[in-house]
């Protein structure tokens, strides 16, 4: 993803369909499934305050145009008018129209990438819908030290096989990447085991994405069984 920091306030970024593509997201998703589209919107918004420090503050001016190859993206932390019913840029942003401070993030990049008949859209939500439901869930934990990582893989010793287990090292913290399989897990024993996970870390709003573009991976799989192989329990 290509960043361009235009001025304090003013953000533009390009992502190609490849790179939307290699973050887990279809591209007929962007364009026809809300939550998807939002999902996909904040991953690049982690990355882009990542590289440039932009930080979200309070309501945005987001303009999308679909490109051959990708998408271009100019996002500007914008104003509240007077009377809080619109958002207001200076007016060297040009003539932009305005928009509802309640209209939110999903509408306005539906607006930006338009639809299809309603049929279509109505058969793509379905198909969009069964596909989430369909998926693992996924969390992403965040440890201040290693030794919390150690504890937690001797608290965990029979839990190999029940979810996906992945490590890495960004920023001076750890982040555990743990992806559940439905068919080995229900919803009620997954949450047990997350809510165990997080009396040794913290949950994370960090994507995977994000991880393996800038993060270290420290064990690929297996991490718990390999992190206990490396430091034994004391006797």
């Amino acid at each position: 993803m290509e960043i361009e920091r235009i001025n304090e306030n003013t953000v533009k970024f390009y992502i190609s369909y490849m790179d939307i593509e290699d973050r887990g997201f279809e591209r007929e998703e962007i364009w026809y499934n809300r939550e998807r589209s939002e999902q996909l919107f904040w991953q690049m918004m982690d990355e882009v305050n990542y590289k440039e420090g932009f930080n979200v503050e309070g309501p945005l001016w987001i303009q999308v145009q679909a490109l051959e190859k990708g998408l271009e993206i100019i996002v500007t932390n914008a104003n509240i008018s007077k009377n809080g019913e619109s958002i207001q840029l200076s007016e060297e942003e040009g003539n932009t129209s305005g928009f509802s401070v309640n209209k939110n993030i999903e509408n306005m990049l539906e607006e930006k990438f338009g639809k299809t008949n309603e049929l279509d859209d109505e058969t793509t939500e379905e198909e969009g819908n069964e596909e989430l439901e369909a998926a693992n869930l996924w969390i992403i934990v965040k440890f201040k030290d290693f030794e919390d990582v150690i504890q937690l893989s001797h608290y965990f010793e029979n839990f190999e096989g029940s979810a996906e287990e992945t490590l890495y090292h960004f920023d001076n913290a750890y982040y555990l990447y743990l992806e559940f399989s439905q068919d080995l897990l229900d919803e009620n024993a997954q949450e047990d085991i997350i809510s165990q996970v997080f009396e040794f870390g913290k949950d994370s709003e960090l994507t995977i994405h994000l991880l393996e573009e800038y993060g270290k991976r420290i064990f690929e799989e297996n991490t718990f069984e390999q992190v206990r192989q490396y430091f034994p329990a004391k006797a």
